[in-house]
């Protein structure tokens, strides 16, 4: 099976974590989109879980790095947004099982 650009980004994505939540970013609902344009340059808008999140200065930093990584990504901008506002309901049922939510 061949995995898509977009899986091999998803996947560079899990391996971001919130440093105060052990649930990684992609899990975390904290990503609002992944546009991959036809050079395979890479957007991604995402948000963190606060304004005043620990992770604000490092965790978009994280995300560049890791994304860039990927196989066939030719280069990537991260995109920080508070519209909509995170908020627990945007976390995947298994990220709500493992925090017992």
């Amino acid at each position: 099976m061949t995995t898509t650009l977009r899986e091999k980004i998803i996947e560079a994505l899990k391996s971001c974590y919130d440093p105060e939540i052990p649930i990684d970013i992609w899990e975390l609902g904290l990503i609002y989109d992944i546009d991959i344009d036809d050079k395979n340059d890479v957007t991604i808008t995402m948000t963190l879980t606060t304004p005043h999140c620990p992770a604000a200065e490092t965790l978009p930093l994280d995300v560049e790095t890791k994304v860039a990584a990927a196989e066939g990504v030719a280069s990537v901008k991260v995109d920080v947004t508070w519209e909509p506002a995170w908020s627990p309901q945007m976390m995947s049922e298994a990220a709500r099982l493992e925090l017992n939510l």
